[in-house]
């Protein structure tokens, strides 16, 4: 036995009219979802350079988590960490961002030997940052500001960070890198 259409074609074309406005409401629904995302929490990015190797190379591309570091998202308990992957921008010229690793915070008694980072009076064990991409620089004692962070790429032979700029204004830093999304072999969470 053979099923017949019994829809009259008036039908059929308000079941596609109404099929197409749905399709169109869900589209706009997303893109306005897709818009307030990047906008207001997570904003893609790519990485220039190789001062945070290994953890991040060159050409990499990543979320930055901007809610993390907003009033809003303080307000909520996000803090800047010891250890957190910031993005920033450059204190002399704030058309340039950079990306480095929080390594002092406020308060923070701060010097280097050889190399070898101590935070109050306590070398930092720095699992994030191989024996081959070491340095022997120095930096006497000093105390981090309030409102400033102290902030170091991972590949210190190479890097230009705190080390040479100072301390980073906490007005500058606006996100935390979050997941690298390209190339595929390299995506997952920056830790």
């Amino acid at each position: 036995m053979e099923e017949l259409d019994t829809t009259q074609p008036s039908d059929q074309a308000e079941n596609t009219s109404g099929s197409l406005r749905s399709w169109g409401r869900d589209l706009l629904v997303s893109l306005c979802v897709s818009v307030f995302i990047i906008l207001f929490l997570y904003q893609p990015v790519r990485v220039e350079g190789t001062s945070m190797l290994p953890v991040l190379e060159d050409q990499d591309r990543l979320f930055i988590n901007k809610f993390a570091f907003s009033r809003l998202g303080t307000l909520v308990g996000e803090n800047i960490h010891r250890g957190d992957v910031v993005v920033f921008y450059y204190p002399h010229d704030v058309t340039k961002s950079y990306i480095k690793r929080v390594i002092a915070l406020p308060g923070d008694s701060l010097r280097i030997e050889h190399g070898r980072v101590i935070v109050n009076d306590i070398p930092l064990t720095e699992t994030y940052v191989p024996a081959r991409f070491k340095d022997e620089r120095s930096q006497t004692s000093t105390v981090i500001a309030q409102g400033s962070y102290f902030l170091m790429g991972d590949h210190r032979s190479i890097s230009s960070d705190s080390r040479d700029f100072g301390p980073v204004s906490r007005d500058l830093i606006y996100g935390r890198a979050a997941f690298v999304y390209w190339p595929m072999d390299q995506a997952g969470v920056v830790r």
